[in-house]
């Protein structure tokens, strides 16, 4: 073991984790509020440039499948040094793009690479931790990523202002490879390489696959990242597009929008190890759910519409803080040998999820911002509603023994 690497249980290995995993929302919400300006930039249609997002998270639901066993495979350490190393190839390549499809196949190499930070880094907190703990540090995990998207599109409207749009990926490639240098200093391996046979790994995802406990944990966090891509998708549209703002003027009403993100992860960090992980979903289900209804609210009162469905959105972020932790921790608590796998097939799914969202809102946008209000009403009552059906088989169902994996 490396004589630096940091150990469990400190806030400083917790700090790391909770670093290593906002590379996913560092590349989408620093580059929002450049996407008028690089449909100007590259003479693409609106359409065209929704692409960078959506295809991203296309790219970032592929990566996810493949990260989880192969970390199971080589261990944790070297495949995620390997997906920093195609994030920031990726990265060059978006800092060059002569034309909108050098900019796709940019985001889409830098998706690959930041979903190989975010499926390896839930695989270690499953190696170190389970259960209520999993879901707390999790939590706090979600206090530190909540950061980066109220920090990250302030910083890209300002690197955007001052330097164009090529400069928001300057910026995220210097953090890439500081990101690695960490990776290669101070986190141990917390998981022995095994050799598995290729049938062995298609066994591992069918185990997972068809474990009720986890279906229904991934259902409900796929629902709340459909309701988050709602709003991700659609707000720069919205908001620069419909209300005029500029781009610094929409980073500042994401970024407090996301604050709501780092509030619900506060709550949850105290309220998982009070009422457990279930119940700490069900409220984040429940405030989704509602979040849903006020943005409706606002959109059809139409006053101040920035500032009203800000406020709704933030509402959003405080219940994905509350939500997401929990059904994640849910997810993976039945597969401590076959982690890697579990959390890539949760992966897949949110972000199949949030894609899907993320080409219907951007197909319907027109003139009005029902498309967003609806994506996050018509997800979070799904939500909810899902949550209170499936409670009875979630709290019954026999996990696994480890033998079964």
């Amino acid at each position: 073991m490396n004589a630096k690497a940091l150990r469990p249980d400190t806030f400083a290995l917790t700090a790391l984790l909770g670093f290593l995993t906002s590379f996913g929302p560092l590349s989408v919400d620093l580059y929002l509020p450049s996407l008028p300006e690089v449909g100007r930039s590259l003479a693409a249609s609106e359409p065209t440039v929704q692409l960078t997002i959506s295809l991203y998270l296309v790219g970032y639901a592929i990566g996810q499948i493949l990260y989880g066993p192969v970390s199971d495979r080589f261990g944790r350490k070297p495949v995620l040094l390997a997906a920093f190393l195609i994030y920031c190839a990726g990265t060059i390549v978006c800092i060059g793009a002569p034309r909108i499809d050098w900019l796709i196949a940019g985001r889409i190499a830098q998706a690959l690479g930041a979903s190989g930070a975010l499926i390896v880094t839930r695989a270690v907190v499953r190696d170190l931790y389970e259960g209520p703990r999993a879901g707390h540090q999790l939590s706090i995990m979600g206090v530190i990523m909540g950061f980066t998207p109220i920090i990250a599109p302030v910083v890209g409207g300002v690197l955007l202002t001052w330097s164009g749009w090529r400069a928001g990926f300057v910026f995220q490639l210097a953090v890439g490879l500081s990101a690695g240098t960490l990776v290669w200093r101070y986190l141990a391996e917390t998981h022995r390489p095994s050799v598995v046979a290729f049938g062995a790994i298609l066994a591992s995802y069918k185990t997972v696959a068809t474990n009720r406990v986890f279906l229904a944990n991934l259902a409900i966090g796929a629902l709340g990242y459909s309701a988050l891509f709602a709003w991700i998708s659609g707000s720069p549209f919205v908001l620069q597009g419909l209300r005029g703002l500029t781009p610094l003027g929409f980073s500042i009403c994401y970024a407090i929008s996301c604050t709501g993100y780092m509030i619900g992860s506060v709550i949850a960090t105290r309220l998982v190890l009070r009422i457990g992980l279930d119940r700490t979903a069900g409220v984040g289900a429940a405030v989704l759910a509602l979040s849903g209804a006020c943005a409706l609210a606002s959109v059809a009162i139409d006053t101040a519409l920035p500032v009203t469905l800000t406020a709704s959105l933030s509402l959003c972020l405080a219940a994905m803080g509350l939500l997401l932790p929990q059904v994640m921790a849910g997810a993976l608590t039945p597969f401590p040998k076959s982690a890697g796998a579990a959390s890539s097939v949760v992966g897949f799914a949110h972000q199949c999820a949030g894609a899907l969202m993320s080409i219907i809102v951007g197909s319907t946008l027109g003139a009005t911002a029902w498309p967003v209000a609806w994506g996050v009403a018509v997800a979070g009552g799904a939500a909810l509603v899902l949550w209170a059906m499936t409670r009875r088989l979630r709290s019954d169902a026999p996990l696994p023994s480890a033998p079964a994996e």
